[in-house]
């Protein structure tokens, strides 16, 4: 099984940036994506990314805003985080799955391997 590394979390004010980075054991050219999650709430999906990264799906409350990519060289999947706002702060997850492509919006039932998360803080 994969195990995956996330890191980049921080704090930022809002409208700033932030760029997360997963990190993946072995070579994984699996599907990907990135899943949040705040205190008292159930984890969402955030952007998800194919194994070839030809294909990319977010939900409406961060499309335009955050972009996901990878390195399969690297073995790493991004996501880049523009214009940032409280509702944005969360743990984020990298998850891996084990098909090329997910569904356009993928639950955490879609994934195998989970990242132990990074937090992301957005506050004055």
């Amino acid at each position: 099984q994969v195990q995956l590394i996330e890191s980049g979390g921080g704090w930022v004010q809002p409208g700033g940036s932030l760029t997360l980075s997963c990190v993946a054991s072995i070579r994984n050219d699996y599907a990907m994506a990135w899943f949040r999650q705040a205190p008292g709430k159930e984890r969402e999906f955030v952007a998800t990314i194919s194994g070839k990264g030809d294909v990319q799906s977010y939900p409406e409350d961060v499309k335009g805003r955050f972009t996901i990519s990878r390195d399969n060289a690297k073995n790493t999947v991004y996501l880049q985080m523009r214009r940032l706002t409280p509702e944005d702060t969360a743990v984020y997850y990298c998850a891996a799955s084990r098909r090329l492509y997910v569904r356009s919006t993928p639950t955490t039932d879609d994934f195998a391997s989970w990242g132990q998360g990074t937090q992301v803080t957005v506050s004055w």
